[in-house]
């Protein structure tokens, strides 16, 4: 091994660009960050991923996983002919990672959340500890005050009522008829309501990491490398003491030491490559035909994600957004199911006032609903194959708690409700259960045949009420219509397990813990137990999935992980403050 770096960072995702920053503002420490995606220089940022639409970035091939598939379905056990059916799962390959895809949603989740990772065993991280790093992480364009940050390289706003379109406005009234207050801060006032969404976005264009935390000054630091298109296709060993990387760049492969290996590459590929290491469940590995280098029984183990379905309808014309704003998501609404033994905002939804890029999407509204506090956490991640081109076999085991589809089908009546109330006549009419099945990603995909299809379709939906009826019916709605779902409960909880996806959430599955959890991989430093300079910074860590999207919970994480990194470098000291990333 002729290069030498003090820390490898592999995957350029949301945390791996804020671990490459804040190390290497370290002079004299020698960084190397490995991305497999492109890059996304300044300057030269795609401009699906600068979009405040965020369709035209994660349904790109070019930025993505292609072949990664996951299945959300419950696996049967008991039937030795069972075979889950796996869908794309669409995971980020660039620059950025899923801050460079997502939908730019950047909440917090609640104080009671960490404060449930402290009592799951990673001590450190409760609200208190984990509130200073939100507030560095961030430069709120709309809020100040004591929770929040005003220095920090990702920049958050949020598209205020006065400038929602027709739609979000009349499902504002609605929500507020049923009794939900209107929640201005969703990132400083915690009870349930709704609100309108904050989102790593300023001025239209979208912030992800790697535009934040690796600007123009940031790389022209002499210490840090950064290596896109390169594929880590392996650790190195020596015993269980981590040596370094093992690279495929250009076409070339070698190897590159390192004083400690930190892994960054997300909650799929992260298992996936300590597997191909051997490290994991030992019986697993043995069946992969994996040496085993250490018994690592979490390692791809209680992945997690939020479950979903959605409510969808279509939108009369003056109530679309009509070119008002590039952002098709506006509002969103935390809720509490009254589940006896349920925390309070244990469920969510986010309305669109509009479906996709084409001109269908521009037509239909969706109301997506989703478990905030999931309590199905059985999902795998386990090998497919040894060749590090092949992707892993992912089954997020979905629904197999059962107050998850008690929650998610009391949430959809209620939903769907509101969509059907008074408040929404002349606005939303059509109005049908929906989800993000492959005929939905089929129609989604960015395609000059689609654009023209659907271009098609669309002239016919603004056409008569009853020829509408008819289209939607016969060429969007998939299986039971509205009504017969809010009659029967049995076609309700067959719509809901059957249709139930994940919303890019994932998450757990190399999770802290404290020591005497068998499932814990990582202490509360983020190291890896049993084996040495090795460390996992990515919602891999998570001891649960909290009640919010994950890029944000993500982002801090990696903050904070960076201080403890330069800590225990520094012999246990606190690590000095670091320089403000430039922009």
């Amino acid at each position: 091994m002729s290069e030498h770096y003090d820390y490898v960072i592999v995957g350029g995702g949301s945390a791996g660009c804020v671990l490459a920053n804040r190390l290497s503002a370290r002079s004299g420490v020698r960084v190397l960050l490995c991305e497999s995606g492109e890059d996304t220089p300044y300057g030269r940022v795609p401009a699906e991923l600068l979009d405040s639409f965020a369709g035209l970035a994660y349904l790109n091939s070019r930025f993505l996983w292609n072949d990664l598939k996951a299945s959300t379905e419950p696996i049967r056990h008991n039937d030795p002919d069972f075979e889950p059916r796996r869908r794309k799962y669409e995971q980020a390959r660039v620059l950025g990672g899923g801050s460079s895809i997502n939908g730019q949603l950047a909440n917090r989740g609640l104080p009671g959340d960490y404060d449930e990772w402290e009592r799951a065993g990673a001590t450190g991280w409760n609200w208190d500890s984990v509130l200073p790093y939100f507030r560095k992480l961030e430069r709120d364009h709309d809020f100040c005050g004591p929770l929040h940050g005003k220095d920090g390289p990702m920049a958050i706003s949020r598209l205020f009522p006065d400038i929602w379109p027709g739609h979000a406005k009349a499902m504002a009234r609605a929500l507020d008829k049923a009794g939900f207050n209107y929640i201005a801060d969703q990132n400083g006032e915690f009870g349930d309501g709704y609100y309108p969404v904050p989102i790593s976005n300023v001025y239209d264009r979208r912030v992800s990491t790697s535009t934040a935390y690796l600007g123009p000054t940031v790389r022209m630091r002499d210490n840090l490398t950064v290596m896109t298109r390169t594929d880590v296709i392996g650790l190195t060993f020596d015993g269980t003491r981590c040596t370094g990387v093992r690279l495929r760049h250009k076409g070339e492969t070698r190897e590159v030491a390192a004083g400690e290996v930190l892994l960054c590459a997300g909650a799929i590929h992260t298992p996936t490559l300590l597997l191909r290491a051997g490290i994991g469940p030992a019986d697993d590995l043995r069946d992969a035909g994996v040496e085993v280098v250490l018994d690592s029984q979490g390692v791809g183990r209680r992945l997690m994600d939020h479950p979903a379905v959605a409510v969808a309808g279509f939108i009369h014309p003056e109530a679309r957004i009509k070119g008002l704003t590039r952002r098709h998501l506006m509002l969103g609404l935390r809720f509490s199911s009254g589940l006896p033994g349920m925390p309070r905002g244990d469920m969510a939804a986010s309305i669109a006032s509009k479906s996709a890029w084409h001109d269908v999407g521009s037509q239909l509204s969706t109301v997506n609903i989703w478990v905030n506090k999931t309590y199905s956490e059985t999902g795998t991640v386990r090998l497919s194959s040894t060749d590090p081109d092949r992707p892993p076999l992912v089954d997020f085991n979905l629904l197999t708690d059962a107050r998850d589809v008690d929650r998610l089908m009391a949430a959809f009546r209620m939903l769907a409700g509101i969509v059907l109330s008074a408040e929404m006549d002349g606005v939303v009419s059509d109005v049908f259960p929906a989800s993000y099945s492959d005929k939905v990603r089929q129609v989604a995909a960015v395609t000059t045949r689609n654009k023209v299809l659907t271009a098609t379709l669309a002239q016919m939906l603004d056409g008569p009420a009853a020829l509408r009826a008819r289209l939607i019916d016969s060429f969007i709605l998939e299986g039971d219509p509205i009504d017969v779902l809010l009659r029967d409960e049995a076609a309700l909880e067959a719509f809901v397990r059957r249709s139930a996806v994940g919303v890019w959430h994932a998450s757990c599955s190399c999770r802290m813990g404290p020591e005497d959890d068998p499932l814990a991989v990582l202490d509360p430093r983020g190291r890896l137990r049993g084996a040495t300079n090795l460390r996992v910074v990515d919602a891999s860590a998570f001891p649960t999935i909290p009640c919010a999207n994950t890029n944000l919970p993500t982002i801090m994480l990696a903050e904070k992980m960076a201080d403890m990194i330069l800590e225990d470098r520094d012999g246990g000291a606190p690590a000095r403050q670091l320089r403000r990333p430039e922009e």
